[in-house]
């Protein structure tokens, strides 16, 4: 067996160095991991909705959405705007809230403790919303806003005056997906927040329990109820089917309690829910490849050898990284990880975050995958996480960084209402929808700066062209955001 002893060992990555060496930008020393981070960070302050604290650092905002839930009776103000728009979808949001519990996890003692601070802070403010989510019994309120009608305006979300539509899934109907992953988020948060606030912690996790027994009892796809449908899809349908959602819950809360019977949920539902099905995905919809890298850090810890099939169809994934290896990842001319579709860096972020932690999990347990005659080790893997993060950060053909208001290129005309409207402080008149069309049309730079945002990136052949109509390429997202916490904490404490 050859190993792989450095992330330059292909011939494709020996062309890609060159090819970064020529496009550089930035002093000598490399991007600035610990700047990023915290800018990482504080993107979700620009996205938070309802009643916004004293501490405040993206002050460009206000207070928004304060009747949400009002539709129905109940307080569902809160919680994060997915991206570019006003609507609160909660299966994007529950993600973005497993991410980044997972990056504190994993990654939390190498952050700053300011930053740690700031990313439970975020954590807090998306788990107190879901809380709110599945307060009553049986019944899961999985949206906020009619997408519609939000998406045929372009206004600030303090002057929103859209149809504030509720949706909810109430038993015997299916919701197996957003509740499978609002479990896997409250599940995953409660040990984020065991050291520093264990009765929130417990509450978490009391209610993850219940919450995944919803998602269980009542089998099928939230998009699959009618009324839902209208609403989420073709947004945030389920496209992808529920069954990775249930083993993803199950196996957050096996981690979270070190509960037995989650254990055999794991074990016995492996094969029936699709554990080795669709292992080169890992995003909002699909849970595939982050369950399989998961899950196996208890069969490469020593304790449970029943659990093998995801691991290896962890290692699997892992193999299809190496660069010419597989049509299943691509990579771009410069090097980015590219999936087709819209929002590319999703699935960058994403991925390296996953890099990580099964680097650390073969560090921690002295292996490596067999990739059939080399060997990969945490070294290799680590290497490639740390290409992806540098072409973020602006390492790029382009020479431009795709974090807003990080190094002295990047998007400045991303499409997002409050970024690319006045704000209300300096401009106290409210904007109606259709006013909101010729901020929209201009090509003047956005006027606020939504600090940290990673938008959805360049195209195939690296090539980015910053226009606010292009929501493919410029419309930041929460669950972009989210995994690249954990990646960025990484890489502060350790530059290569």
């Amino acid at each position: 067996m050859k190993p792989v002893a450095s992330p330059f060992f292909f011939p494709f990555l020996l062309q890609f160095s060159l090819v970064i060496l020529h496009f550089s930008v930035g002093d000598s020393s490399g991007p600035s991991y610990g700047e990023a981070l915290s800018k990482s960070i504080m993107f979700f302050e620009g996205q938070r909705s309802g009643f916004l604290p004293n501490d405040q650092r993206m002050n460009w905002r206000g207070n928004s959405a304060l009747g949400d839930g009002s539709a129905d009776n109940v307080d569902l103000t809160g919680g994060y705007y997915d991206a570019g728009d006003n609507v609160k979808f909660g299966f994007p949001m529950a993600f973005t809230t497993t991410m980044l519990a997972w990056s504190v996890i994993e990654f939390g003692e190498m952050m700053p403790p300011a930053e740690l601070r700031n990313a439970l802070v975020a954590i807090r403010w998306a788990t107190d919303y879901l809380l709110k989510t599945v307060a009553q019994p049986e019944r899961i309120y999985v949206q906020v806003g009619d997408p519609i009608k939000d998406h045929n305006c372009w206004e600030r979300p303090e002057d929103m005056d859209t149809d504030r539509t509720v949706y909810k899934v109430d038993a015997p109907n299916p919701a197996s997906d957003v509740a499978g992953e609002t479990a896997a988020a409250l599940a995953a948060a409660s040990m984020a927040f065991r050291s520093s606030d264990p009765a929130y912690s417990q509450t978490l996790l009391t209610t993850a329990t219940r919450v995944f027994d919803f998602a269980d009892t009542y089998r099928g796809a939230y998009s699959d109820n009618t009324d839902v449908r209208n609403g989420a899809c073709p947004f945030y349908c389920d496209y992808d089917g529920y069954q990775d959602e249930l083993l993803w819950g199950a196996a957050w809360l096996r981690r979270a309690s070190g509960n037995e019977n989650y254990l055999s949920y794991i074990q016995n539902n492996a094969k029936p829910l699709g554990a080795d099905d669709n292992i080169n995905e890992f995003g909002w919809d699909n849970k595939h490849a982050g369950l399989n890298v998961l899950v196996s850090k208890e069969v490469l810890e020593g304790n449970v050898y029943s659990l093998e099939l995801y691991k290896a169809s962890a290692e699997s994934f892992m193999c299809t990284l190496m660069p010419n290896a597989s049509t299943h990842i691509e990579y771009s001319p410069g090097g980015l990880i590219f999936r087709p579709g819209g929002s590319n860096l999703q699935h960058s972020t994403a991925i390296t975050f996953l890099m990580l932690v099964y680097a650390k999990y073969l560090e921690q347990s002295s292996t490596s995958v067999n990739c059939g005659d080399v060997s990969v080790g945490s070294a290799y893997l680590r290497g490639l996480a740390k290409r992806q993060v540098d072409y973020i950060l602006g390492e790029n053909p382009m020479g431009m960084s795709y974090m807003v208001g990080y190094g002295t290129r990047y998007p400045q005309r991303i499409h997002h209402r409050g970024s690319s409207l006045p704000s209300v402080w300096n401009h106290p008149k409210p904007i109606q929808c259709k006013e909101g069309t010729v901020y929209f049309n201009s090509s003047n730079p956005n006027p606020n700066v939504l600090i940290g945002a990673v938008v959805g990136g360049p195209e195939e052949d690296d090539k980015y062209d910053d226009e606010r109509a292009d929501s493919r390429k410029s419309e930041p997202t929460t669950y972009i955001n989210a995994p690249f916490v954990g990646v960025l904490a990484y890489f502060t404490a350790n530059r290569s």
